[in-house]
């Protein structure tokens, strides 16, 4: 049972243990509620029949039968919600950690292939989601099957043709659910679509502020948001009703079931077949078996929605991770393409054809070529960020799609175009680079990085908060504190993509210089587009269309009169 609802809740063993204690919770609450019924219906027997088979009315048993009974219900109803509500929400905890967990350790393509807003919606709504069905729902709903069945079974020794009469409704409930979840799966579909629409545009309309405004466009987006917040709150009105329209057919097959009761038992008492005490007590207990069912209806539309929300998280389970081994014998940090081919999609146009050459250790490698030509991947491509479709990419010899992803990243400091920063000081944002950093140690990077003309400006320092992705910094700056992170890892192997493209003339050459000190003795791979900045390298490799087109020594190179001749000449006006 464990194992079953391990793997179809997507439930950690502990969350799946808490839930098979939730349900019994539920049932002995149901139980619990039920025995008050039970005394009174022996009450009954004895006050209309002192012969009966309960012996003679004795006062004081009712009396601490009652107290004891309250103190039972009260245990019940505290059990009930420390087995159920309490161990839900760390269940619901812990799966979002997992989640998290999982998707860091997936390939970057993961995300190339999966929507941003369909990630985050099942991280935080689908949590949430599921985190109230688990609390409110499907403990309730196994309790109370397992109540129905025990009162059947019960109530037929006592009068199988009313106990008939009272749960002939309980299949009719059952097909009822069966039929709107089909429909209810439909529609489910179609308002995680139509959610994510609005969420993309809502999503767009912030990181696109500027261009929006720049270009007059706030009243046509304004149009588009409207359409697609319309269009999803159509499609939540049609579940709303259908839920509805389910919740009262339920309703009115409960009273059918209350009203075949009264008939019947109205009749075999008449006839002499059936006692008034058995009557009543068939009477009373039908609100209380089926009260907890009529409670449930408030929550079928997250039941409803259960296996689909589950699906998405299975989806994510299931996606490979990037695996290999943690303890590598590098020969030397030299990292070699061997007739690389790569393709971010299947299907779509290949984005590097037989790319093959050397970054030496302690040598400088340029990429360089004209937009488009595959210098970034390439870059990516070393530090394992996508698995190559053919060839293969070694570090001192070793394959690295052997190698686990965060091992190898051990190695590797990367500064690239898009910057990344937290909603925290400078000082921690640059610390991320290594966490044992001292202040001190922190500083002085920030200072190599030209970052601490800046920072001495902000309010408080290095201890000022910078907004998120650095909101409240310019582009150079947020430049600046990437590249002081990255020297801060200090990692034998060094990724800079366009590392100073958003930096004046100025700030370029002392970065420059501070690059040049630490990257020495290193193995460097640098993209750029400003021919001035790679003249001491050592290798330089031309990418264009995917391709090498060639590689060699600047001076080489510059010999051939070929690609990179040309860029240099435009760029240096030769």
């Amino acid at each position: 049972m464990i194992k079953y609802f391990q793997k179809r809740f997507v439930m950690s063993r502990k969350g799946a243990k808490d839930l098979t204690g939730g349900i019994f919770a539920s049932v002995l609450m149901g139980i619990t509620t039920g025995i008050p019924v039970g005394m009174l219906y022996m009450l009954m027997q004895q006050l209309m029949n002192p012969d009966n088979r309960f012996g003679a009315l004795d006062w004081r048993v009712y009396v601490v039968s009652a107290v004891v009974m309250g103190f039972a219900i009260f245990w019940a109803y505290y059990l009930q919600y420390n087995n159920t509500y309490v161990p839900v929400y760390n269940e619901s905890a812990e799966r979002r950690i997992s989640l998290a967990e999982r998707l860091r350790k997936l390939p970057l393509s993961f995300f190339g292939r999966k929507n941003m807003s369909d990630v985050t919606n099942i991280i935080l709504q689908d949590a949430t989601d599921l985190e109230i069905t688990f609390s409110h729902a499907v403990p309730q709903l196994f309790g109370a099957f397992i109540i129905l069945v025990l009162a059947a079974i019960g109530l037929s020794f006592i009068s199988w043709q009313m106990m008939l009469s009272m749960f002939w409704v309980a299949p009719a409930i059952l097909l009822l659910i069966i039929i709107s979840k089909k429909f209810q799966n439909r529609i489910f579909a179609k308002i995680m679509n139509v959610k994510l629409a609005m969420n993309e545009k809502i999503q767009e309309g912030m990181e696109q502020i500027q261009e929006i405004k720049a270009y007059s466009c706030e009243q046509r987006y304004i149009d588009e948001l409207s359409e697609s917040i319309h269009a999803y709150e159509k499609v939540q009105l049609q579940d709303e009703l259908k839920v509805g329209i389910l919740n009262q057919l339920i309703a009115a097959v409960i009273k059918l079931g209350l009203l075949t009761l009264i008939i019947v038992g109205s009749i075999r008492v008449a006839q002499g077949t059936e006692t008034i005490t058995d009557f009543i007590l068939f009477l009373v207990l039908t609100p209380v078996i089926y009260g907890p069912i009529l409670a449930l209806t408030e929550h079928f539309s997250t039941l409803f929605h259960l296996d689909a929300r589950l699906n998405r998280m299975k989806r994510i389970n299931n996606e490979p991770l990037q695996h290999g081994i943690e303890n590598p014998k590098y020969n030397g940090l030299s990292i070699c393409f061997d007739k690389v081919d790569f393709t971010y999609n299947e299907g779509n146009a290949a984005v590097l054809h037989d790319v093959s050459f050397t970054a030496n250790e302690g040598e400088v490698t340029a990429l360089v070529g004209p937009s488009g030509g595959g210098k970034s991947t390439t870059a990516k491509l070393a530090a394992r960020f996508w698995d190559v479709n053919k060839g293969k990419i070694t570090l001192g010899g070793v394959d690295i799609s052997t190698v686990d992803p965060e091992t190898l990243l051990k190695n590797f400091s990367i500064v690239f175009q898009d910057v990344v920063l937290f909603n925290a000081s400078v000082m921690e944002n640059i610390r991320i680079g290594r966490k044992d950093a001292t202040d001190e140690e922190v500083m002085h990077i920030a200072r190599l990085a030209q970052c601490d003309e800046f920072v001495n400006k902000l309010p408080e320092g290095y201890q000022t908060l910078i907004g998120e992705n650095g909101s409240t910094l310019s582009g150079g700056e947020r430049q600046r504190i990437s590249i002081a992170r990255a020297l801060l890892k200090d990692a034998p192997i060094i990724l800079l993509d366009e590392a100073t493209a958003s930096l004046d003339a100025e700030n370029e050459t002392k970065i420059q210089l501070a690059i040049s000190e630490l990257v020495r003795g290193k193995t460097v791979i640098v993209i750029a587009h400003r021919m001035r900045t790679i003249i001491n390298v050592d290798h330089i490799v031309v990418l264009k269309g995917g391709r090498v087109e060639e590689q060699g020594a600047p001076a080489e190179l510059f010999d051939q009169n070929g690609h990179y001749t040309r860029m240099v000449r435009t760029q240096t006006k030769i």
